[in-house]
């Protein structure tokens, strides 16, 4: 008999227990449960290179070294279609660098045949938070009096969002652009940090995490 009601509430306690499993996944995640973390501070999981360029994990931080003077990107092995971003960049050296979205690259090359980028390049006067885009160049700036908010030599906090053609960024807390594309080229692809070509590259980056937007 004993055995019988200890045997009766381990199996309540277990039903208990998987009912409480199945509330909380079937349950909306609350405000700020569905940022995902790009990086794991240890490896270079769930990214690709691209190009020739050096890209190695340093101190808990993505470190993008230019080893030739040409293209080098680093692009996540999921797409995303309307995601925000977080991240912490940090410019070691004078090289230009970019956030690409809904990338897509000629096979085998660091050839970008479709991508707009937030600008990162922390020299002043660059138009870091504005988007460049391949074929149409610049296609937003900052406010002139922004330009100064990019810090040298330390790092920074962005904070990008793209939702179908509206794109918008953050640097520092400051918002740098709010702009509707009324010709975007793609509306899905990955996202890839870039070293510029030219041989001055020299970026870090932390704290990558992606809330993804996309339906389906």
């Amino acid at each position: 008999m004993r055995y019988l009601a200890t045997f009766s509430l381990l199996a309540l306690a277990g039903a208990g227990i998987v009912l409480l499993a199945q509330d909380r996944a079937s349950r909306p995640k609350a405000p700020g449960e569905d940022w995902v973390s790009l990086f794991n501070g240890k490896d270079l999981a769930g990214w690709i290179e691209i190009g020739k360029e050096k890209w190695t994990v340093e101190d808990g931080t993505i470190h993008g070294l230019a080893i030739s003077k040409a293209y080098g990107y680093l692009k996540t092995e999921k797409n995303y279609k309307d995601f925000q971003l977080s991240l912490q960049f940090k410019c070691e050296g004078d090289g230009n660098s970019g956030v690409f979205f809904h990338a897509e690259f000629k096979p085998g090359t660091p050839d970008i045949t479709q991508g707009p980028q937030f600008e990162v390049d922390c020299t002043l006067g660059r138009h870091t938070g504005g988007i460049y885009d391949v074929g149409r160049q610049w296609i937003v700036w900052p406010a002139p009096e922004n330009e100064i908010v990019v810090r040298r030599n330390e790092w920074n906090e962005y904070l990008l969002t793209v939702v179908g053609n509206r794109y918008t960024s953050r640097l520092n807390g400051v918002q740098m652009v709010d702009y509707v594309d009324p010709k975007p080229k793609g509306d899905d692809g990955g996202i890839a940090l870039q070293l510029h070509s030219g041989g001055q590259g020299n970026m870090r980056f932390r704290e990558l995490y992606v809330r993804d937007l996309s339906k389906r």
